[in-house]
């Protein structure tokens, strides 16, 4: 049963694992995060104040009375952490030869007995950080985070070859097999969500639950919307050294003519390439200007990776057999318990297609965070997603 809920001028809706309501919007202000456990069945339109009180008040509606006793709203509704985890450093890294051309680097961190969480990095191309192993409980979670074909550390560097959505799939459960683990909470954004629903859809029994961010399901339309000019409305000043890199008679399509330059017998001509390419990325992936994240379009090493795999998948479709594939097969992963969080303002990852997965898969947890662009590392969507393995982690405690 679904309940009908009604918002009021000082109320926001029940976030998610709220059988009733499955999209949050938070305000700028004030969010308010709850934990699902009351009788569905029997409740009628629900109001949350937010003016301070710490009651909670419900009409009933298949009773034969005016309301239900009051409940303590932190109490029955706990908020969630928030807050990034301290740093830790991992208890165990190593090398995975997935075949005969590429070894993967990966990395646990955390409680070796605690539940596995895979984290998927975004790019595809861009690797992972330190600062990832922050959004997991390390008391509660063992955390497993590993560089794909061609990234950060995992060798060759910025190889093409035998590099497909496909390989990636074989290969976390390659690295799955290796660890030991039966079954993982899978957690990714940008294009690690992609690739978190595309190997849930392949293995769904290997897949405890899944968070999600910044949603990109690699369509026609989202490629043209970043590469092609659309973005170029909002960052016009950024968008003219990427665009200009191009000869005019070249402009028809820029994701093919950057493909030439990033496959260049040139290395130069690599790099430059590549470094245009990554900056207008790193430019446009937070609200407002983070330095530290531009100064990765000047490293080479970095931005080679990051542009020519990146560029590989999106002139290849992804690798997929149609436009829609990942919308096409959501059916597959509706019963894993799943939270997807977006910024608002996600110029790279536009709320278009989050908003398209929302629909097609009302039955996840989607939180809209205002203020907030496309980047984890964003103050908004930081919280979100430590608060959503929260969430997850009282689900698998069977707290919810």
């Amino acid at each position: 049963m679904r309940l009908p809920m009604k918002l009021a001028a000082t109320a926001i809706r029940a976030p998610s694992l709220f059988p009733c309501s499955n999209f949050t919007h938070l305000p700028a202000s004030n969010s308010l995060s709850l934990s699902p456990k009351l009788p569905a069945s029997i409740f009628s339109p629900l109001l949350i104040p937010i003016s301070g009180r710490k009651k909670l008040s419900v009409r009933a509606g298949n009773l034969d009375c005016e309301s239900v006793e009051q409940m303590d709203l932190k109490k029955e509704f706990p908020e969630f952490r928030k807050d990034l985890y301290p740093s830790i450093e991992p208890y165990r890294t190593g090398f995975l030869k997935v075949s005969d051309l590429h070894t993967i680097y990966w990395e646990q961190s955390g409680n070796p007995n605690g539940r596995p969480v895979v984290f998927f990095h975004g790019g595809p191309g861009g690797g992972t950080s330190p600062n990832n192993r922050r959004f997991f409980d390390p008391v509660f979670y063992q955390i497993i985070l590993f560089d794909q074909r061609g990234a950060g550390k995992s060798k060759p560097h910025a190889c093409l070859e035998e590099n497909t959505t496909w390989d990636l799939v074989g290969d976390i459960e390659k690295l799955r097999e290796h660890l030991k683990i039966p079954e993982w909470q899978v957690f990714g954004g940008s294009w690690g969500s992609t690739l978190a629903l595309a190997y849930s859809i392949s293995h769904p029994d290997k897949v405890t639950g899944i968070i999600l961010r910044g949603i990109f399901l690699l369509r026609k339309k989202e490629i043209d919307w970043f590469y092609e000019g659309g973005a170029a409305a909002i960052y016009p000043d950024v968008w003219e050294p990427f665009r200009d890199l191009i000869p005019e008679e070249e402009r028809n399509c820029f994701v093919k003519a950057y493909h030439k330059r990033l496959n260049s017998d040139t290395l130069e001509t690599q790099y430059a390439a590549a470094r245009a390419w990554t900056k207008w990325e790193m430019m446009t992936s937070h609200l407002l200007p983070n330095e530290e994240n531009i100064r990765k379009g000047d490293d080479d090493d970095f931005s080679l990776a990051f542009a020519r795999i990146e560029n590989h998948y999106f002139i290849n479709k992804g690798f997929f057999s149609s436009d829609s594939f990942l919308l096409d097969n959501v059916e597959k992963i509706k019963h894993i318990k799943t939270i997807i969080v977006q910024g608002r303002y996600d110029v790279c990852c536009p709320m278009m297609s989050a908003w398209d997965l929302h629909k097609a898969w009302p039955e996840a947890e989607f939180i809209v965070v205002p203020g907030a662009g496309h980047s984890a590392n964003e103050p908004g969507i930081a919280a979100e997603l430590v608060a959503a393995n929260e969430k997850l982690k009282n689900v698998l405690e069977g707290v919810s």
